[in-house]
């Protein structure tokens, strides 16, 4: 009876992916700007503290926008205020101290430029952009992607080159913050559907029942248990796709559907903070109709559950370029 049950929910769960594909059918990719082109964040995307900052300073120039300067911000520091690395680069936007002496601003008008309070460390990394984005405004090529190449490689090196230097550091900088700036804009027109989504969903039905293991990843030592990033993690990977650890950080490997534009594949979150992507507590892989496969906490089993939630925070969209883009290695406070 049991073996019979779970292939009545398997079947019943294939119709809803079917379903919901079949709904999703003409899908049209959309970019992250408003009715009036300025562009939106996504929800929670960037921490409430932040977001007016980011909203505000990233249309200082036409070089850059908020979603852009939201990427290099997350790239840089994570949102840590007190980050700093190994070159001793500081603070949110990751200043190094003798960039920040010519290019640090007071943003918050209150006398003093602070390299670690983000009132000013925000508004002067989007400054610093446009500044470098003037320097190389007569070089051919995208003006975004030149000011970033200029960012990493320095001004001259554009203009020598005409344009993105064939450096590789720079060349893959340049490509990580335009792939994270999709998963800071807010969509305004439908996203594709992941190719890779039915075998992320087929690896997780697999693993049905399995109990959860706080931090577990599915290895042998663990006897292939799973928290609930472990899971989505170990789900991805199984079709070529390198998400992070935790679910904070798989938030932004791709772009956000609505919740009317769920489809299946797609990694829903739960947070008690409904405007703070970095407070995500929880990750499931939407199955269609409401519900997802998730490992849900300590003593409990991988399942089937609805996502409709008071704590449903928002999706992603997985994508390749996404989850490339992310980093594996941010600042230490």
């Amino acid at each position: 009876m049991a073996g019979g049950g779970l292939g009545v929910c398997f079947g019943f769960i294939a119709l809803l992916v079917v379903g919901t594909y079949s709904a999703a059918a003409g899908l049209a990719g959309g970019a992250g700007s408003s009715a009036n082109g300025t562009v939106a964040l996504a929800k929670g995307s960037v921490p409430a503290l932040y977001q007016g900052l980011v909203q505000r300073w990233g249309n200082l120039c036409p070089a850059i926008n908020p979603a852009l300067l939201a990427a290099q911000l997350y790239q840089e520091s994570g949102w840590n205020p007190q980050a700093v690395s190994s070159a001793d680069a500081r603070g949110i936007a990751q200043f190094i101290p003798g960039t920040w002496a010519g290019h640090g601003i007071d943003g918050d008008g209150d006398g003093d430029r602070d390299i670690w309070d983000p009132k000013d460390a925000i508004p002067s990394a989007a400054s610093y952009d446009c500044e470098l984005a003037g320097y190389v405004k007569d070089v051919p090529g995208d003006p975004a992607n030149n000011m970033l190449a200029a960012y990493n490689a320095g001004a001259y090196r554009v203009i020598k080159y005409g344009g993105v230097p064939p450096i590789s550091e720079t060349q893959n900088y340049v490509r990580i913050i335009r792939s994270l700036e999709k998963s800071f804009a807010r969509p305004v027109g439908r996203v594709d559907p992941s190719r890779q989504a039915a075998g992320a969903i087929h690896f997780a039905q697999g693993k049905l029942g399995t109990p959860y293991l706080w931090g577990g990843t599915g290895t042998a030592a663990q006897n292939g248990r799973f928290d609930c990033s472990g899971l989505t993690q170990a789900a991805y990977e199984s079709v070529g796709i390198r998400l992070p650890r935790v679910a904070n950080d798989q938030y932004n490997a791709g772009p956000h559907p609505s919740r009317e534009e769920l489809l299946p594949g797609d990694l829903v979150f739960f947070s008690d903070d409904l405007t703070n992507s970095r407070a995500i507590r929880h990750v499931g892989i939407y199955v269609g109709g409401g519900y997802m496969i998730d490992a849900p906490r300590t003593g409990a089993v991988i399942r089937f559950t609805r996502i409709d939630t008071p704590d449903y925070f928002g999706a992603t969209r997985v994508t390749t370029e996404g989850a490339a883009a992310l980093p594996t290695h941010l600042p230490q406070a």
